[in-house]
């Protein structure tokens, strides 16, 4: 018991971590955006960034090469690059809020993967938890907004679905067998190699990059937040990550993934002067109590097959 309660609390440690991280990305990343980046650009230069700082990681992890090639080139692929793709095709199609509100379906279909294809029990609390903060997510991004339907952009940013949803799964199946700083360097190189056919890097203003920009009112170093959104928001916020699912769930870590939206809106609020209207704060409200009872679903001990929930919070469905 204690050394399953020991890998609860970890794990948690580290999904709150990887949400602020994730979290953070926004808010740096909008003064590039302001300065005439196109988002595209900003993305190639978040993964090619974390690749280039985690190069000497893959080297020295250059075994996991011949061990689990798939693995590597599919976790490039779908969670750090397909995610990115889908979600930025998505949202020339249909609001922001939308795609954003879409692509957080992660959880919900990794959820569905556990209790349909792989017939492992899930607890309504994990269940509960993923559609409260769902249903919270949508109030933070205001959803009803601006709504308009278009079948492709919807179909897009269900992809983007797909790809965090990969994100969960395939950071589980790593397990043990292979470190997560090779899945993570490995996963970024291969990322930054496909995302280049998309951002085109050889055009960006690399004049402006080199210059400051304004941030929170002060004028920033671009290459400061370029740091740290390779380093910090990219790097160690997959990382955290994907310690994040060995020591708990996909599920419960998904359900608790949500607070980077959180995060995101109040470091905007905070950092740029977004202000939060009232339903915003009603959905953060929402969305933590979401991801804090995802996480207490987690149990303290398997408990045995035989053995009936003890309460209705723990019963399987």
């Amino acid at each position: 018991m204690v050394e399953s309660s020991r890998n609860r609390s970890s794990g948690l440690v580290f999904a709150i971590l990887s949400a602020l991280a994730f979290g953070g990305s926004g808010p740096a990343a909008r003064p590039l955006l302001d300065a005439g980046l196109d988002p595209l650009q900003v993305t190639w230069l978040r993964v090619a960034g974390a690749a280039l700082l985690l190069l000497p990681v893959a080297l020295y992890h250059h075994r996991a090469l011949r061990t689990r090639p798939a693995l590597l080139l599919a976790y490039g692929m779908f969670p750090m690059a397909g995610v990115q793709a889908f979600y930025f095709a998505a949202i020339s199609r249909i609001p922001v809020g939308v795609a954003l509100l879409i692509e957080f379906l992660g959880p919900v279909l990794v959820l569905l993967w556990t209790r349909v294809v792989r017939r492992i029990p899930v607890s309504r609390g994990a269940a509960l938890g993923v559609v409260l903060a769902i249903a919270g997510l949508g109030c933070l991004v205001e959803v009803w907004a601006g709504l308009r339907l278009d079948a492709v952009g919807l179909l897009l940013a269900l992809g983007a679905a797909v790809g965090q949803a990969t994100y969960f799964l395939l950071s589980d199946a790593a397990r043990d067998d292979v470190d997560p700083l090779a899945v993570i360097s490995y996963g970024a190189l291969v990322a930054a190699a496909l995302m280049s056919l998309l951002a085109r890097p050889w055009t960006l203003p690399w004049s402006t990059l080199a210059g400051a920009v304004e941030f929170a009112g002060r004028d920033v170093p671009a290459p400061v937040l370029l740091v740290w959104l390779a380093l910090v928001t990219t790097a160690l916020a997959y990382l955290t990550g994907v310690a994040a699912v060995r020591r708990l769930s996909p599920v419960v870590a998904g359900g608790v993934a949500y607070l980077e939206v959180v995060t995101s809106i109040v470091l905007a609020w905070l950092l740029l002067g977004e202000a939060l209207s009232p339903a915003q704060i009603v959905g953060a409200v929402a969305v933590v109590a979401g991801a804090f009872l995802a996480q207490t679903a987690v149990p303290e001990t398997p408990a045995p097959r035989s053995q009936e929930p003890r309460t209705a919070q723990d019963a399987p469905v």
